[in-house]
């Protein structure tokens, strides 16, 4: 009886040039279209004219850091609870865990955009209120992903570590956090992208500055090619922050794996 042979998996050459291709494909048509009037010009600038907004309005660079700074510290905010939040109730507290998970469920699913009245009347409109929208709803992806990640480290790893006679502690940072790192980073990766995202939101909550002040402004008065601008700029500052993270995890998860090993 005969098989189908498995499909080759291509190279990763090839997949990289496949996704540069199609990055440029549509950078490319991003240019191209709007200037030839299939896409109306004015409702969707070329990619060039939205470059040029962004480098000669010097407020852009201001807004940019504005928004940058609210994205990290709701970050660092969620990161400061969802992890040690994740890590207790994945390996010391697996009881708090099942008694807390319906409600951290719950939670999870609380949009605070949809909540913002409450939220507002609580904390007010200001930095706080952004940074408490943005924290919100990227603390879950943490302390889920960690309490996976922590879960799923093989027991027989642990018993024979434990053989030669680990500690508690040493058995969470030689063992348990080196195999839970995978999980941890993408729920970070997770949280970095929802932190931009609610970024715009958290923004338009009373905001006069950033990039999601620039983006309601210009709506209201139809610069399409500012309002693209801004946009734009969100999107790099989180795949560029996602880069980071992608590389930066990559390095921590050898370096705690050579240290299991070595």
């Amino acid at each position: 009886m005969s098989t189908i042979p498995a499909a080759a998996t291509p190279s990763k050459a090839l997949v990289s040039l496949a996704r540069c291709a199609l990055l440029l494909l549509f950078l490319a048509g991003w240019e191209i279209l709007p200037r030839l009037g299939v896409i109306p010009s004015t409702t969707f600038p070329p990619l060039s004219t939205v470059l040029a907004t962004v480098v000669d309005n010097r407020e852009f660079g201001r807004h940019a850091v504005t928004s940058t700074a609210r994205a990290f510290g709701g970050l660092a905010a969620a990161i400061a609870v969802g992890l040690p939040l994740g890590l207790l109730l994945g390996g010391w507290f697996p009881g708090t865990r099942q008694a807390l998970e319906p409600l951290m469920e719950m939670f999870g699913q609380a949009n605070p955009v949809i909540l913002s009245h409450i939220v507002v009347l609580f904390i007010g409109i200001g930095t706080k209120t952004q940074l408490f929208i943005i924290a919100w709803l990227s603390i879950w992806p943490i302390a889920f992903s960690t309490i996976s990640g922590v879960r799923s480290v093989n027991p027989q790893l642990l018993k024979a570590a434990g053989s030669f006679g680990l500690g508690r502690w040493k058995l969470f940072t030689a063992v348990v956090l080196p195999s839970a790192a995978p999980a941890i980073i993408t729920g970070l990766r997770l949280a970095a992208g929802y932190s931009f995202i609610m970024l715009i939101a958290a923004e338009l909550m009373g905001a006069t500055t950033g990039l999601g002040y620039v983006m309601a402004t210009s709506a209201e008065t139809a610069d399409m090619k500012s309002l693209a601008a801004a946009a734009l700029t969100v999107t790099a500052l989180g795949v560029a922050t996602d880069a980071l993270l992608k590389l930066a995890g990559r390095r921590v998860v050898t370096w705690g794996y050579q240290g299991v090993t070595g």
